[in-house]
């Protein structure tokens, strides 16, 4: 496989991917959106933001785009802020993997540890390319979830010489990710680029994980050049981040 231009849904392997306890970490500055979380129902939400919007103008500010989203593959109940907004708040500003920021994508990782190391890299690019200064500078909570999807599979074989696993290039990575979309996939696993052994799962739908819980809220500590502490906020451990050499 070359680019990811050149690849079919056919090219490439599924697997049933299950996880229980898997993670996503967040930023703390994303608030849940009420209307997912209280009306368990997503047929009833056309309506309801209808309404709601005679009287609350900037509804659909926090709503974001629900037609990205088709009605069958929506999820409501408890936590469902947190399968909903990767898709409903997706822009071309914020591309990422297997996105050109024109639709959404749910990245998951297997455990903590994977997801821990895959946000610390890409906060620290952040904070490199605005020049911060030194400290314990951005809150992030950590999301706890189920996955059941049948995933299109790069883990089989994957190197460091794969095209969608390039760790600055994502161009080969969204190109694939857009052509799987259109033939109906339901997203793919992949090894992790930032934490050697961790397994990622990027979903294009948000019925494709379930039964979302917060976990610890947690402190990064950038030091001018790297994040170098972790902190739980609630028990008040710190933790040095050690570099953990991926593919």
């Amino acid at each position: 496989m070359t680019s990811g231009r050149d690849v079919t849904a056919s090219d490439i392997p599924v697997s049933t991917v299950r996880w229980t306890g898997a993670v996503r970490i967040i930023r703390s500055s994303f608030p849940p959106i009420d209307i997912f979380e209280d009306i368990a129902d997503p047929a009833d939400w056309p309506l309801l933001i209808s309404a709601e919007q005679k009287t609350n103008p900037r509804i659909m500010s926090m709503i974001g785009n629900l037609d990205a989203i088709p009605p069958d593959r929506r999820a409501g109940g408890n936590g469902a802020s947190y399968l909903m907004a990767p898709f409903t708040h997706a822009s071309m500003d914020r591309p990422s993997r297997f996105s050109d920021g024109s639709y959404g994508v749910l990245y998951v990782a297997g455990s903590f540890r994977t997801a821990l190391f895959e946000t610390i890299h890409h906060h620290a690019r952040f904070m490199a390319e605005t020049a911060e200064e030194p400290g314990w500078t951005s809150q992030f909570r950590e999301i706890i979830l189920n996955v059941d999807a049948d995933l299109h599979d790069l883990r089989a074989g994957a190197s460091a010489s794969d095209p969608f696993l390039d760790p600055d290039i994502y161009l080969p990575a969204q190109q694939l990710g857009a052509r799987l979309k259109a033939q109906a996939s339901d997203g793919l696993a992949y090894c992790s680029v930032r934490h050697a052994g961790g397994e990622c799962v990027g979903l294009f739908y948000p019925d494709c994980a379930s039964k979302p819980v917060q976990g610890r809220h947690l402190d990064y500590h950038w030091n001018g050049k790297r994040v170098d502490l972790v902190r739980d906020a609630g028990a008040g451990n710190v933790f040095r981040v050690i570099d953990v050499p991926a593919l």
